[in-house]
């Protein structure tokens, strides 16, 4: 079936159940950014690949709410398929909840799969159907009815990572865990976010594309530690050690009656991270605490021998990109035949040449002149263009190793650029310098550091519709919370950032149709020397990403002079870092693309 005949299929069912309203989140029931196949609800649905969309199908309307980041891509991959474009801004009325409340008729029968709806989305749709008297489905699987050669659940084996590369333990892991949850007087806690558990745990898997987790809930207190996981999953000798550390393993799907059963006085889950199927299994006695896992505010600062291991990572990351640069500028100088597909292939290839290369972190985004202007853009073999011409290409790729995750966005000229291509690429430049030496007091809020980067850009009364940087995972996902440095995000009492963090620095400019411009390197948040004052102490970035900016883009008559030294300083540190892995050619390219300006 085509899009437009599934959606007159799921139509067809909701009639048949007497359903006015059908809601598809794109989540999991881990509620995770990337979906393994058999949880792609929206993209099979539709045909729209963005990484997050909701999805409202009535008789009358099937609509697909999107962020700015998906605007123009949306409306291309929505024609002819009956859905329609929902843009959803900063403003509340714009979300999908906001049109539920305003088009819905009273009594009408919404249905949800609570397994891919968080305890905090349902709260807020659970309060809408009070004030509108609507009718809450839950038991009927409408998706499952009509996808018919739906995938099955992943089954790809765990592994335990090296000796050395996690700083704590598994039982030292666990143990703070249980101390957070004894200084709360809470006795047990219930966790569903799948990279959260796969570091705890010090594992990784493969059952997610981009993102080394694996499939699983897992319960602790004191007395417990429980996974839930397909136990086909581990090796004996993987099993044997969980076993002597006290961690037993039950299978994925006993999950909800384990929970069903449990006799605890009092349990914690975080409200953003867990399904409301599971939280509404347990008991009516027991005493639920929302709060955010201890888990993802412990592994979102790393120890100093961790970001000693991203270093290493980001070493050969810098040295698989030098080759391929020096490749690219070498093929167009040859006037080769390459595509948004070539830099995909070339890219990859030149990682996997790299040692603990396991995979990509993302899915490369190679997007040359109009299609750079798409942020979320990806190529594929019935849509892509050519390399030729004069234009901008904007290339963001990542990969994952056994000792860290890299994201970095680099800009490169084709042919010769125009002067406001120059212009604009600088001006994102001067963004992301402003971000790279600013010094601020730890435990600010994260979003207020977004002005900063954005200034250059807002006198010239340009900006862009996404966060200037998220948080990255170590040797795990690429986007890791609490820290996302964005204006658009809420602050709340864990906006802060803390010694240890890592972020992206990627601002960026976007002319629809035109060109796009994002510049990114992934920071460390590091005490600055000389702190502990009587204002406190203060942080500055460190910045971890090694390759070379494009200087030959530079329009330098709008950098300062101190924009030019931290430029020369960065590609000093870049030199002298990568030069030693590199020779001959690609050597004689990293040199001239360090050089002063």
């Amino acid at each position: 079936m085509n899009a437009s005949e599934k959606l007159k299929c799921l139509r067809e069912h909701m009639q048949q159940h007497h359903i006015d309203a059908f809601i598809a989140l794109s989540a999991d029931p881990h509620m995770s950014e990337y979906l393994p196949d058999f949880w792609k609800i929206r993209q099979w649905l539709t045909g729209f690949t963005g990484s997050v969309g909701t999805i409202v199908v009535t008789q009358e309307i099937a609509g697909l709410w999107v962020d700015g980041r998906y605007w123009v891509q949306a409306e291309t991959q929505l024609k002819n398929t009956g859905f329609s474009l929902q843009k959803l801004t900063s403003d509340e009325s714009s979300t999908h909840w906001a049109w539920l409340s305003q088009n819905l008729k009273l009594n009408a029968k919404i249905s949800v799969n609570t397994q891919t709806v968080s305890v905090q989305q349902f709260e807020i749709l659970n309060q809408i159907a009070k004030e509108k008297n609507f009718e809450i489905i839950e038991d009927v699987d409408l998706i499952t009815e009509v996808w018919q050669d739906r995938p099955a659940l992943p089954q790809q084996p765990i592994y335990e990572m090296q000796d050395g590369i996690n700083a704590l333990s598994r039982a030292e892991k666990i143990a703070k865990i249980r101390a957070n949850l004894s200084s709360k007087n809470i006795e047990g806690h219930f966790i569903s976010a799948v990279d959260d558990i796969a570091w705890i745990l010090n594992c990784r898997g493969a059952d997610v594309e981009y993102n080394p987790v694996f499939l699983s809930h897992l319960y602790i207190d004191n007395q417990q530690a429980i996974l839930f996981c397909d136990i086909n999953k581990f090796n004996d000798a993987l099993r044997t050690r969980f076993t002597s550390e006290n961690i037993s393993i039950l299978d994925y799907t006993q999950s909800h009656s384990f929970l069903n059963e449990l006799q605890v006085s009092s349990i914690l889950i975080d409200p953003a991270k867990v399904s409301y199927y599971h939280q509404n299994t347990l008991a009516s006695h027991i005493k639920i605490h929302h709060d955010i896992n201890p888990s993802t505010l412990f592994k979102s600062q790393k120890h100093e021998s961790e970001i000693a291991h991203i270093r290493n990572a980001m070493q050969k990351d810098g040295v698989a990109l030098c080759h391929f640069f020096h490749w690219l500028e070498t093929a167009l100088k040859q006037n080769e035949t390459i595509n948004e597909l070539t830099i995909d292939e070339k890219i990859t290839a030149y990682r996997a040449e790299q040692e603990g290369f396991i995979g990509l972190s993302f899915s490369t985004i190679a997007g040359f002149n109009a299609n750079g202007a798409l942020p979320h853009y990806r190529a594929t073999p019935e849509n892509y263009s050519d390399i030729q011409g004069d234009g901008l290409l904007l290339i963001d790729s990542g990969g994952q190793y056994l000792d860290g995750t890299t994201d970095i966005t680099r800009v490169v000229p084709v042919g010769t650029p125009s002067a406001e291509q120059k212009r604009d690429y600088t001006l994102v430049l001067k963004c992301h310098i402003a971000l790279a030496q600013v010094v601020y007091p730890e435990g600010l809020a994260a979003p207020l550091l977004d002005s900063i980067a954005r200034q250059h850009l807002w006198q010239h009364q340009l900006d862009y519709r996404h966060g200037t940087g998220h948080g990255v995972g170590f040797a795990l996902n690429v986007h890791e919370g609490p820290q996302v440095l964005s204006y658009y995000a809420p602050i709340h009492a864990y906006s802060k950032l803390r010694e240890g963090m890592i972020i992206s620095n990627e601002p960026g400019l976007y002319h629809e149709g035109q060109h796009g411009i994002r510049i990114e390197n992934l920071v460390a948040n590091r005490l600055k020397e000389n702190t502990g004052t009587i204002y406190g102490d203060f942080l500055e970035f460190e910045t971890l990403t090694l390759c070379p900016i494009n200087i030959d883009c530079i329009d330098q008559s709008l950098l300062t002079t101190e924009e030019k030294a931290w430029l020369n300083q960065y590609h000093s540190t870049v030199r002298e870092k990568l030069s030693p892995s590199l020779s001959d050619e690609v050597l004689d390219w990293l040199i001239y693309n360090t050089r002063n300006i």
